[in-house]
């Protein structure tokens, strides 16, 4: 589970303008017609050509928990690809993403400045060129770690050092133990 990734997912999803189909048989059907069959969903899914047909025509209404996951998930990976594409370009040209956080951050600092780990909540607006470098790092496939790095750059530029006004010795911002983490457009 990525925190950071998923994370900005739900940020996107939030774009979304009409509702991800709820029931099996819907999702199933909106899958076979994106990947243009059922062998194809069947191998993503990891079950039978013949289990997707069942779905599809409703004679199968409830899955497994495990297999309701994953078919949610692949759904809501394939929903609306232009307006969550026209969501990110958004975001990373003009609007900026807002980053709510509870975790231990601490900083590294010249001598003689406080820089221990402390719990802070921060709700703060990055601009849209970090929005843009977290939307172009999880699309070429970055770890939740590089995801991370990025978003502590950014609370470091936006939040610590006030864009260039204060803390100009402040070395790097670090995110440790975190407890809550959402984003939003």
């Amino acid at each position: 589970m990525s925190l950071f990734g998923d994370g900005l997912d739900a940020a996107v999803q939030k774009a979304f303008t009409r509702p991800v189909p709820k029931s099996a048989g819907a999702q199933m059907r909106y899958l076979v017609k994106q990947l243009k069959g059922t062998k194809a969903v069947a191998q993503m899914l990891r079950i039978s050509q013949r289990t997707v047909e069942r779905y599809v025509k409703d004679q199968i209404k409830k899955p497994r928990p495990d297999l309701a996951a994953r078919l949610e998930a692949e759904v809501k990976k394939r929903w609306q690809p232009q307006i969550r594409a026209q969501a990110r370009q958004k975001a990373a040209t003009t609007g900026g993403i807002v980053i709510d956080t509870r975790a231990r951050i601490g900083y590294t600092a010249p001598i003689g400045a406080t820089d221990e780990d402390r719990l802070r909540h921060l709700t703060v607006a990055l601009p849209p060129q970090y929005a843009a470098r977290l939307f172009d790092a999880q699309e070429q496939g970055a770890s939740d770690q590089q995801l991370q790095q990025i978003a502590a750059e950014a609370l470091k530029e936006v939040y610590f050092q006030d864009n260039g006004r204060r803390a100009g010795q402040l070395e790097s911002v670090r995110f440790t133990g975190i407890e809550h983490l959402e984003f939003d457009l």
